[in-house]
């Protein structure tokens, strides 16, 4: 007879944020998806090591390697880019890890402000872990809110 959890264990653990920008969404995309590769490791401050696989263009099918420090331990995982529309979308996906980082934008071209909305999905916990899963969002829901506030004020201090 299987066993019947309280809990689906297949559900995501996940947590959003959003932040308005004072700028344009072609500005702020520009920064957080257009010349991602290079500005990603400025906004990540869990991140120790940051390597794209594939050249500095951002692409749909683009891999990157990262390091960030999670619990006091190093963590490394690859990642690839799954969706990417110019002035609306990034998101990636681990490959050698469970998660999903989605970075939406919503916005009109020349106006301000934009909306930026990350969320951050653990798609998989471990059985294990399941009864922690409300901490668990709750440190999530924590590190997005640092996430859009980190892009929005490297944006702002790029900015002449």
């Amino acid at each position: 007879m299987p066993i019947k959890l309280p809990f689906d264990a297949t559900r995501p653990v996940a947590g959003q944020a959003s932040v308005e920008i004072e700028k344009p969404i072609t500005e702020v995309f520009d920064f957080v998806g257009t010349r991602f590769f290079d500005n990603y490791p400025k906004w990540a401050e869990e991140l120790l090591a940051f390597q794209a696989l594939d050249g500095e263009e951002v692409f749909v099918g683009a891999k990157a390697r990262q390091c960030i420090l999670e619990n006091g331990e190093p963590i490394e995982s690859v990642f690839e880019i799954t969706e990417y529309q110019p002035e609306d979308t990034l998101i990636f996906r681990g490959l050698t890890s469970p998660y999903r980082h989605s970075y939406l934008l919503e916005g009109l071209n020349d106006r301000s402000p934009t909306r930026l909305t990350f969320r951050f999905e653990l798609l998989n916990l471990d059985v294990f872990m399941r009864p922690f899963e409300k901490l668990i969002r709750a440190a999530i829901e924590d590190g997005a809110e640092n996430t859009v506030e980190n892009i929005r004020n490297l944006i702002v201090s790029e900015s002449p």
